[in-house]
């Protein structure tokens, strides 16, 4: 698999090669960006500086060099290279793989053995790769654009350290952007503007932005060309999002603790950044709600009817109008008061419950229709609350062997304030109740 940054020069077919292939860099210290791994000081730099590699998981988004830090590992370490793809490799090969690995260890060289997409073997065939990692057949490079927690085996990652690698900044792109510039001979027809839109267009991609600068590259033209005009010859890309990977995951937790964070500014950005992802508006619509929820609560009890109703209007609009509706909710769910009061309340009520077991209500609380109940106590001494003094009787509810629990404890913010009040209310009036 060819790779931005990679380094092989072996077998390069005659002809014109693609920018990307000309920039692959020779050494580690020609690799644009990830100095938190690569930097002297950095995990990935200390260990090549004391002469000790060991297996590793490679943990970022496309293009910004995993398969080229892999192969530039296995030039500084003197191992053999043997890359494959978890897409296209099967049992059959990787046996070939481990066997071709046993017969070099024998003769006295060892093997990087880099997967790409190693998230895609399944956990059989992870555990695979454990006898030979464990006896130094191969030093394994795993790369990954999905959570290896959630990926990987246990296993494999407690015999791995795992990077991450980010997506290049803007001065690494530049810096990307020089060196095909030097490349070509010639500087990129493109005024400042555009040329800061050709590098966000890219997405810090590093494989991307040298596509798109042969594309600018090749264009005839005699003067430098505005961002318009860029726009106008090049498709955006289309935003990076897998509605069931990790951005998925990680956009929804931005949005709601943007939300929960009363920034209507960022809850309305990560929510625009999932729609344009291509997320389902429904499942923006049932997150929305369930943050009405966990995190307004009774501090404004209207917010979940304003989350519904937004629903309730994406339904009958459909896309695109009907989404305006849930950004009005976003909207108003990060600007209203905050409370998980109830939602802190439920939990401990869930917990008490599990902890309690089969505690039957007590007996004056137990209704009485028939005359047997009657006669074991059902119901005896029950106080109707309306007849009481204040429409407040201040009995006990909770079963009789269990101390009174405390569990729902209002803000001090929104409706909850008032709310708190009644909390108060009613405490000082069973308090006297229970003396008199």
């Amino acid at each position: 698999m060819a790779d931005l940054f990679d380094s092989s020069t072996k077998d390069t077919p005659a002809g014109p090669r693609p920018l990307a292939d000309r920039l692959r860099p020779a050494k580690l210290s020609e690799v644009i960006g990830q100095q938190q791994v690569l930097g002297p000081d950095a995990p990935l730099g200390t260990m090549l500086a004391s002469g000790s590699l060991s297996s590793l998981i490679f943990w970022g988004p496309p293009g910004v060099g995993k398969t080229t830090i892999a192969r530039l590992l296995a030039d500084q370490t003197d191992l053999h290279f043997v890359q494959i793809s978890a897409i296209f490799t099967g049992v059959p090969e990787l046996r070939k793989v481990f066997e071709a690995a046993k017969i070099r260890r024998q003769n006295g060289k060892g093997t990087l053995f880099f997967v790409d997409e190693i998230h895609r073997f399944n956990k059989a065939q992870q555990d695979g790769f454990l006898p030979y990692m464990e006896d130094g057949t191969i030093l394994l490079v795993g790369a990954t654009t999905e959570n290896p927690s959630f990926e990987l085996n246990a296993a494999v990652l407690s015999r791995s350290q795992v990077f991450i690698l980010t997506r290049l900044d803007l001065k690494d792109l530049e810096l990307l952007a020089q060196r095909a510039e030097k490349e070509l001979g010639r500087a990129l027809p493109l005024d400042g503007h555009a040329r800061d839109a050709l590098l966000t267009m890219a997405d810090g991609d590093g494989r991307a932005l040298l596509n798109l600068i042969e594309q600018v590259a090749a264009w005839k033209t005699d003067k430098k060309l505005t961002t318009d005009d860029l726009s106008k010859r090049l498709m955006k890309r289309a935003v990076k999002y897998d509605k069931s990977g990790d951005e998925h995951y990680n956009l929804i937790s931005a949005l709601h603790k943007s939300v929960r964070g009363s920034d209507p500014d960022a809850a309305l950005y990560w929510f625009a950044r999932m729609l344009g992802g291509g997320e389902d508006p429904r499942f923006l619509a049932r997150r929305i709600t369930r943050m009405a929820v966990e995190d307004i609560g009774l501090a404004d009890p209207q917010a979940q009817a304003v989350c519904l109703q937004a629903w309730e209007t994406y339904e009958r609009l459909g896309s695109p109008e009907g989404e305006l509706a849930l950004a009005q909710a976003v909207t108003y769910l990060a600007l209203a008061p905050k409370s998980n009061a109830v939602y802190v309340a439920y939990k401990a009520a869930v917990n008490a419950a599990k902890q309690t077991g089969s505690e039957p209500p007590p007996s004056h609380i137990l209704n009485a229709p028939t005359a047997l109940m009657k006669e074991q106590g059902f119901g005896a001494g029950y106080a109707y609350d309306h007849d009481a003094e204040d429409g407040f009787s201040g009995q006990n509810y909770f079963p009789d062997t269990m101390k009174r629990g405390v569990y729902y404890i209002p803000v001090d913010r929104g409706f909850e304030r008032d709310l708190k009040k009644r909390v108060d209310y009613f405490a000082g009036l069973r308090a006297k109740r229970a003396k008199s």
